[in-house]
């Protein structure tokens, strides 16, 4: 089945008028830039502009239907267009994201003549009277309204028929050598930007001439990539001479050092998308194969990890290359063995000076960029929405991350210069599961079908490991173009729904082989695959998916198009890898076959009669792998001076307001709010924590299945700033920091965590290359194994440097030697996970400060130092492995024994900002005496801000004696001093000798680190709900989350229909059915199908193409639940694109609508599904006071742990629950109830209909940000019908049916939280 339309001769296309595209806030950002800029302008205004290209004329009805496709999104006042005409479209050459989605919903919607939509804006820009515009101000105006990486600007829409412009297939160029010999090649290495080392470029000519032909232009592009840095990580497998003497190992030979002194529990290691471990048993729910009922699988959950880095692309177009980032790590994670499923994600960032425009802080000194990459306020403005995006819409929680900002002059060890990250880094990474059986990839046999399963071939991303692996600003600037990739998580979805459908066949996954499609494209995707397996391969090139015909063969072959995947099956299986993807409706194509012989041909149909071009590729394979590139690298090292701290002007006062100012300690809420931390039901602790939902969590925690409290841990440990004077502790700390993060959970074993390690470094750089060994040694050959650790998996980046030329001056910006490293935990309880929140209720209790360094309070590297533009000398380090390890084992035995009731390690900012974060989450004071600390006041500084290893716990003062014990044990009792309590008068205070050296109000040192937070949403977002949420935190009386039920939790109201169901099942299953539907790109559905299984249905799988099909009918259903997630990637308005492929398909309609009017039916539509019900009102009986379900109001997704009220009201779902208050989680873009008219809100609240309301921590009803997080009026949340048999709601209750997934929860809660409960109360209206 081939999805891939080739472009017809005559082309119509038709403009569309959509509707406005800008809110007032967002036209005042505008306007607001213009004024900066001085130009004349007095009002703008936009309207989305539709193109669709068609291959003949509609027909009335076929038009009315396209219409109203293209009508969707909130109403905002239209205005009669004039003033400059500006038509902002993708780049022509390129296909958006929104046009790939919404073409699939008009071919769904039966508009077959629909070739292609594509989507623009049009800016209609008044100037001041008698205003023109010099070039200068037209080119700055353009740059304020498109971002050059992906879009073009054109002033008449005529000009928009290049987006469809298609030329002739381009032909492949031979480089001759036969006449030109090796000049020709090394001529072709620059102007094709391979960046080929000249050993390669030998190699090649050698190997060519003996082979006694001319190379391809596709040939030599495929092997630039199969052998880039990127790809074969030369550096890592160099030959070492330092200080004149050869060094015995590689650094990856020191890395796998780890592996082979401690292998236990790792399944796979070094050799395939991913590393796994052993993880738990549990219970994996998920559709039986054959019958589509959800079931739980009772099995071995192994672990698996991987942490990737995106840094070029995101420094050149950040949301889009954070984006990727991610999108490619989760395809790691899902081509990992024969298959597997990702569950949850990491995102970080390191960047230069953030510099917020009007809050730039005094250390914040700009040492200027190129023109050519984006600032650091610029990548955190767009990177993390791009990173967030893609995990949100693939349905993965992002539940970890770091953030650090750093750029400075500095003596290190190449004497003085600039250090920071103009060259960010873009970490992903996650945790996922996958089968005992699927850990190892299987035979691929001879004959087998190579497959390439997901997106379209599109001309971008060309060149990108190799552009990676360059220093950036060595390559023409027009080539990073080709690096700019872009994103469609929508199609990933659809790809991971074919693997994980094809693993859960057990042993009969047709799966034998699969590979993610990553740096290179096919072009290192598929003789990869064949090689891993022992094969060859012959190709067609013309079978790959292709959505730009014009495409020369090495366009074709080495794009980096996203999300794609390559996968052997064999002829046996074929056929049922065929109907799964059908059903998915993921694209695939069979492009070739596995040969015996290791010998690659690809072919080209479309110039079969050529023989100069009809077969593109003729290797043998080991011409294209088996230059093991072997560098040698003599290095010298250096030492680094640094200098002597001068804090002797520096007042504490000062010093902790600019500490919890500085981007890497401040609040980074703006950070996490954007990302989803509930879907798959199965998160245990995110970033945000207690009653006040504080973001200082120090690590994630999954449970390993929905009927489980085994789970998995993930925590990130890096100090960068150190590697500056000190490569080996920057490692050490990195490791042990990933130690501190995770020791609150309960793993028990150290044994039972394994490390990633990714390393960044800019090669080649004065004494970077010595310490980069010293660092990788000093992990690899020393501490690890000291601790029993192993690094199974990790990735190095080794061109972290920026040079550039400013008015003939060459400048650069070089990065630190940076280790991040991410620890990966298996855990027996994850009930007891403990986070940093200070309890005000357990009696009286202290704070006690371990200091693993036992009072050396090194300063260097430290936050202290940056804030004040210092370096330091001497930095904090891994003195002892010894105490590391004590201390991790003495707290897991006080975590195990439920010992300790807060925990926070000491890291960034050191002792007081550990402190302080406690006193936020747990809204409370605190009295700290740090007599025993500090020996006088000129030590004060140093005892509260050294970032010297350890933590602090809260302690009940009855378990100080067998705490004592337990410390004394494992040899850290020295280590421990008792510094505080808890006060109730909310003031953090600091006192020696019973002088208070450092106090102010907890409000106000929580509002300081809030500031970073508040001005980056402000100009990220919509600037009201920032305010609003900013205010929120000033309220000293605020009670934080609460939970107040009307009903018993513990009753369950339906055991004895579940028991009876269970007598009247002797000849086949009696308890009722519920269709748990899903359209392409809905990610919530196990959860869903899971909660309500809890409550005694048959849940069962329903695609939207089991009923457009006729495969099922919901007539066998007793109730039908519409799920979250981003149907067709939210484009043509949030659901709506489900709902209409109902409303306009005949058989559809008809069946749903069928389905609302039988009286015994119930139905629930969540989220997305509540979104998409909403646009069903023609067809749902008493839902005519529904409103239409748009943007939040503060314009940006919204994951928050929200509030709500149950309301009278009749829905079957919320009996018996009226009046009841609790939190429950909120994932959504679009969100915001939005009413015709004002008549229409009253005659909604005064209907009956209205069934949940957010209210704020008082019990208000509200809309206000962000105890609202859509703006809602009068709270509204969730609707039903006049009779109550349907019921749509935005907030999520499966993901929180389980205590253990809510993000607070009181103590007293057993397995079921109270949202059980509307399960349970469905199941009772069956009967």
């Amino acid at each position: 089945m081939n999805y891939f339309m080739t472009m017809p001769k005559t082309t119509l296309i038709k403009n569309l008028r959509g509707a406005p595209a800008l809110s007032d806030f967002r036209v005042e950002k505008l306007l607001a830039q213009c004024e900066q800029l001085q130009l004349p302008v007095n009002d703008i205004y936009a309207e989305f502009a539709h193109f669709a290209q068609l291959n003949e004329e509609l027909s009335a009805s076929e038009e009315n239907v396209l219409q109203q496709l293209l009508t969707y999104g909130p109403t905002i006042e239209e205005h009669q267009p004039a003033g400059l005409f500006l038509l902002v479209t993708p780049r022509p050459g390129t296909i958006s994201p929104w046009s790939s989605k919404s073409t699939d919903i008009a071919h769904n919607c039966g508009l077959a003549k629909v070739v292609r939509l594509e989507r623009g804006i049009a800016y209609y820009v008044s100037l001041k009277s008698d205003a023109t515009l010099t070039t200068e101000q037209e080119v700055q105006l353009n740059a304020l309204l498109h971002d050059r990486m992906m879009e073009s600007v054109f002033n008449d829409f005529a000009q928009a028929s290049l987006l469809f412009a298609s030329s002739e297939p381009g032909e492949l160029t031979a480089i001759d050598i036969e006449s030109g010999g090796k000049a020709a090649l090394v001529n072709a290495n620059i102007e094709l930007g391979l960046a080929l080392a000249e050993d390669e470029v030998n190699y090649l000519f050698e190997n060519f001439t003996k082979l006694g032909r001319n190379p391809h232009d596709i040939e030599l592009y495929m092997f630039a990539q199969a052998n880039s840095e990127h790809c074969r990580h030369k550096i890592f497998n160099a030959d070492w001479t330092i200080d004149g003497v050869k060094q015995e190992k590689s650094l990856f030979k020191m890395i796998r050092n780890t592996h082979e002194v401690n292998p236990d529990y790792v399944l796979s290691a070094y050799k395939d998308n991913a590393a796994v471990m052993v993880g738990n048993k549990g219970g994996r729910f998920f559709p039986n194969p054959q019958t589509n009922v959800y079931g739980y699988n009772h099995e071995d959950i192994q672990i698996l990890m991987k942490v990737e880095t995106h840094n070029h692309p995101t420094a050149i177009s950040p949301y889009p290359g954070a984006a990727t980032g991610s999108g490619g790590e989760i395809r790691d994670e899902g081509a990992t063995g024969i298959g597997s499923k990702p569950k949850a994600g990491l995102v970080g960032f390191s960047v230069s000076n953030l510099r917020i425009p009007e809050f730039v802080q005094p250390w914040e000194t700009d040492f200027g960029k190129p023109s050519r990459i984006v600032t650091a306020f610029d990548i955190m403005m767009e990177g993390p929405l791009g990173g967030a995006a893609f995990n949100n819409e693939f349905g993965r929680p992002a539940i970890l991350g770091y953030f650090r900002t750093y750029e400075e002059e500095v003596n290190s060890f190449n004497g003085k210069e600039v250090r920071g990250y103009h060259k960010p880094i873009m970490l992903a990474g996650g945790l996922g599961n996958i089968r005992d059986e699927h850990v190892q990839k299987r035979e691929i046999i001879v004959g087998a079908n190579l497959i390439a399963l997901g997106g379209p071939a599109m001309n971008i991303g060309l060149g990108g490991g190799a552009a990676s692996s360059m220093a950036s600003g060595q390559s023409a600037e027009s080539l990073d173009f080709a690096s700019v990739q872009r994103e469609n998580p929508e199609m990933e979805r659809r790809c991971q729904e074919v693997i994980d459908k094809c693993w859960q066949l057990g042993e009969e996954n047709p799966i034998a082989f699969i590979h993610d499609v990553g740096a290179g494209g096919l072009s290192n995707a598929f003789p990869e695959l064949v090689a891993d397996g022992g094969r060859g391969g012959v190709f067609e090139l013309r079978n790959v998916p292709n959505d730009e015909r014009s495409m020369a063969p090495h366009e074709i072959w080495c794009n980096e198009s996203q999300e794609r995947y390559v996968i052997a099956v064999s002829d046996h299986n074929l056929a049922a890898f065929e109907q799964i993807c059908a059903r998915e409706r993921a694209p695939y194509a069979v492009v070739g076959r596995a040969t015996e012989e290791l010998h690659l041909t690809v072919t080209d149909e479309h110039f079969a009669n050529d023989e100069k071009l009809n077969t593109p590729i003729d290797l043998p394979l080991d011409v294209l792998l088996g230059k093991t590139p072997k560098i040698y690298k003599d290095v010298k090292t250096a030492t680094a001076e640094g200098d002597s701290l001068d804090l002797s002007t520096v007042t504490l006062t000062d010093a902790a307001d600019r500490i919890l100012s500085l981007p890497t300690v401040a609040e980074k809420t703006f950070l996490i709010t954007i990302g989803d931390r509930s879907v798959t039901g199965m998160v245990n602790r995110d970033q945000m924590v207690g009653p006040w939902q504080v973001p200082v969590a120090d690590c994630g925690v999954t449970a390993s299945a929905l009927d489980s409290y085994h789970g998995e841990a993930m925590s990130l440990g890096e100090r960068t700033p150190v590697a500056l004077l000190n490569f080996g502790a920057s490692a050490r700390l990195a490791v042990a920091e990933s130690l501190t993060n995770i020791a609150g959970t309960d793993i028990g074993d150290l044994n039972r965590i394994k490390l990633s390690a990714n390393w960044m470094s800019p090669a080649g750089h004065p004494g970077e290359d010595a310490g980069l060994y010293e660092a990788v040694k000093a992990i690899g050959e020393e501490l690890c194994p000291a601790l029993g650790l192993t690094i199974p998996v990790g990735k190095d980046s080794m061109s972290m440097k920026t040079k550039w030329d400013e008015n003939g001056t060459e400048k650069s910006v070089t990065s630190p030697m940076s280790l991040i490293i991410t620890a990966f935990g298996v855990v027996e309880d994850i009930r007891k996970t403990v986070t940093p929140e200070l309890r005000t209720d357990k009696g009286d209790t202290r704070l006690v400060a371990i200091d693993l360094s036992k009072g050396k309070k090194r300063l260097g590297g430290s936050c202290l130092a940056q804030v004040y533009k210092q370096l330091g000398n001497e930095t904090p380090d891994v003195d002892s492995p010894e105490v590391l390890k004590g201390f991790f084992n003495a707290m897991q035995t006080l975590v195990r024994d439920e010992k300790v009731i807060a925990y926070h390690d000491i890291s960034d900012g050191g002792l007081f900002t550990t402190v302080t974060e406690m006193a936020f989450a747990g809204h409370t004071g605190v009295d700290i005496d740090i007599t025993k600390l500090s020996t006088s006041a000129s030590d004060d500084l140093a005892t509260l801000f050294n970032e010297e290893l350890g933590g602090v716990i809260q302690i009940r003062e009855s378990d100080v004696d067998a705490i004592h014990a337990v410390l004394a044990e494992h040899g850290i009792l020295d280590c421990c001093t008792d510094i505080g309590r808890l006060n109730n008068e909310d003031t953090i205070r600091f006192t020696r000798d019973d002088e208070v050296v450092l106090e102010n109000s907890r409000t106000y040192y929580r509002t300081v680190w809030a500031q970073t937070t508040y001005r980056m949403q402000s100009l990220r977002d919509n600037p009201e709900c920032a305010q609003q949420e900013h205010d929120v935190k000033f309220d000293t009386e605020d009670p934080g989350l609460n939970a107040e039920l009307t009903f018993d939790i513990n009753e369950d109201i339906v055991a004895d229909l579940i028991v009876k169901d269970a007598q009247n099942s002797s000849n086949g299953i009696a308890n009722p059915r519920v269709a748990i539907l899903r359209e392409q790109g809905v990610n919530s559905h196990v959860e869903m199908a899971a909660a309500f299984d809890r409550a005694g249905f048959v849940a069962i799988d329903v695609h939207m193409s089991d009923i457009l099909s006729g495969r099922t009918d919901l007539a066998d259903f007793n109730g039908l639940v519409a799920c979250g997630g981003f149907s067709y990637g939210d484009v043509l308005g949030a659901g709506e694109g489900w709902a209409k492929s109902i409303l306009f398909n005949a058989n559809a309609r008809e069946m749903f609508k069928t389905f609302f009017e039988r009286e015994t039916t119930f139905t629930l539509g969540v989220c997305n599904g509540c979104q998409m019900l909403s646009n069903l009102k023609d067809i749902i009986p008493g839902s005519e006071h529904w409103p239409h379900f748009v943007q939040n109001k503060s314009e940006r997704f919204e994951a928050r742990f929200s509030l709500v009220e149950i309301q009278e009201s009749p829905s079957v779902l919320f009996k018996g629950m009226e009046g009841s208050r609790m939190p429950i989680a909120v994932s959504h873009g679009e969100g915001h109830a939005e009413f015709s008219s004002d008549e229409a809100i009253d005659a909604a609240n005064n209907s009956g209909t209205v069934s949940m309301r957010y209210i704020n921590n008082y019990g208000d009803v509200t809309e206000t940000y962000p105890a609202n997080p859509n703006g809602s009026v009068d709270g509204i949340t969730a609707l039903t019908t006049t009779d109550g048999r349907v019921t749509i709601m935005m907030p999520h209750p499966e993901r929180v049916f389980r205590t253990v997934a809510n993000s607070w929860h009181p103590d007293s809660w057993g397995e079921d939280s109270p949202w059980v409960r509307m399960f349970r109360n469905a199941r009772a209206f069956i009967g």
